[in-house]
């Protein structure tokens, strides 16, 4: 039998309203039960799609810097062929033939230039071609997840749209709930909630066992539990005894 004592009542009123937590707590994930893992799985995606995006822009990037490695080298041909002319009309004005070898090896060096970029000139075109291919999966990829992404969030809007109302109530009930809860109470109930699989951490006792773990009490703590003269917790999973369930 509960004491009529000041300080059993307080307790008394610390565990109901625990339960009362409790009961709106387990409400609340029944309802986010029902939508399995939609939540995780948009938010997967969601993380998958901006990876895909930030991918394609830095292939893009990839892809802007080799045209300007192209386009300088096809400045760099152009100003070897420029070269070549001017050094072919000097060519006709040398006074003797060590001049004439002289401007030979110049213009044999451009030459070689213009082979030279002429060969970076394919093969920035090839890593161009290839970032493209890369560029097209990506996107396609990408395109793919989009669409999965938007009839994800549909299915999960329906879930959500027919729970909303139900969620909000108890969510305004939840809040009215805890106000009564000291913060240290509450701080560890949160914290066994965390904890627990299912989510209870205030528990009766039902036939003689935890109605979380499903150990056995024993009776003289079974005793304590009714008496309400302090917060019992489980000596194996840590919930809050809150009462004991009468037997029919």
């Amino acid at each position: 039998m509960i004491s009529n004592s000041a300080s059993d009542i307080t307790v008394a009123s610390k565990l109901e309203a625990l339960l009362n937590l409790q009961r709106i707590d387990s409400q609340l994930d029944e309802i986010r039960r029902v939508r399995g893992d939609l939540p995780e799985e948009v938010r997967d995606l969601e993380d998958e799609i901006a990876g895909y995006e930030v991918r394609v822009s830095k292939f893009d990037e990839e892809v802007a810097a080799l045209n300007d490695q192209i386009k300088a080298r096809k400045q760099a041909a152009k100003d070897a062929e420029a070269l070549i002319r001017r050094y072919e009309d000097q060519q006709q004005n040398v006074r003797n033939n060590r001049e004439y070898e002289a401007i030979g090896k110049e213009m044999e060096l451009q030459k070689l230039e213009i082979q030279i970029s002429e060969k970076k000139i394919r093969e920035f075109q090839y890593q161009i071609d290839q970032k493209n291919q890369e560029i097209s999966g990506t996107k396609l990829r990408l395109d793919e997840r989009r669409k999965d992404l938007t009839n994800k969030q549909s299915e999960l809007q329906v879930i959500v749209g027919e729970s909303e109302a139900d969620e909000q109530k108890l969510m305004a009930e939840r809040e009215e709930a805890a106000k009564p809860v000291e913060d240290r109470l509450l701080s560890a109930y949160t914290r066994i909630r965390g904890n627990a699989r299912n989510g209870l951490a205030v528990v009766l006792v039902k036939r003689d066992a935890c109605g979380g773990c499903f150990n056995t009490v024993p009776p003289q703590r079974q005793a304590d539990i009714i008496a309400h003269k302090k917060v019992i917790v489980c000596e194996h999973c840590g919930r809050i005894l809150a009462d004991v369930e009468a037997r029919a």
